[in-house]
């Protein structure tokens, strides 16, 4: 039944200045409305709702604030200096400093990821699977020192 998330909505205080915003990142506008705009995530596949109000004002918590945009293995390791020449800045997380990926062990899955805040303090990540079923990675560690874990075992 299910076949995937098609919609997902964040607080903004306003509208146009999220929009360039999203634009930035190359989401197309699918719906411009007053207090309720979408973009394009993947046309026709799933968008992100922006919903001016006061509940922009919610203080952050994950559970309501925060956004994770799936992307490539070989984007996920660009991405940082993608967004600084797009004038956004990579966020600290976990204790760890904003110099690159980090690897979320979820085990048995791996995820490489990396977060930004949006003009409301949204909190958004790009995410990429980097094993899945098979990880035994216990700690957080930079993505840069995966890969050197990988290719010494010879799995990358």
């Amino acid at each position: 039944m299910i076949k995937g998330l098609y919609e997902a909505l964040l607080p903004v205080k306003d509208m146009n200045r999220s929009l360039a915003f999203y634009e930035k990142l190359g989401l197309e506008i699918a719906h411009r409305g007053e207090s309720l705009s979408f973009v394009w995530i993947e046309k026709g596949i799933s968008w992100l709702g922006l919903w001016e109000g006061e509940q922009v004002n919610t203080p952050y918590h994950p559970s309501l604030r925060h956004m994770a945009f799936r992307v490539d293995y070989e984007d996920i390791k660009q991405a940082k200096e993608w967004l600084e020449a797009k004038g956004i800045a990579v966020r600290e997380v976990f204790g760890f400093q904003p110099i690159g990926p980090i690897v979320l062990p979820n085990r048995p899955q791996a995820h490489a990821a990396i977060y930004f805040d949006d003009p409301d303090g949204n909190l958004l990540e790009f995410i990429c699977p980097i094993e899945l079923d098979t990880s035994d990675q216990e700690q957080m560690i930079y993505l840069h020192e995966w890969e050197e874990l990988q290719s010494k075992r010879g799995k990358e």
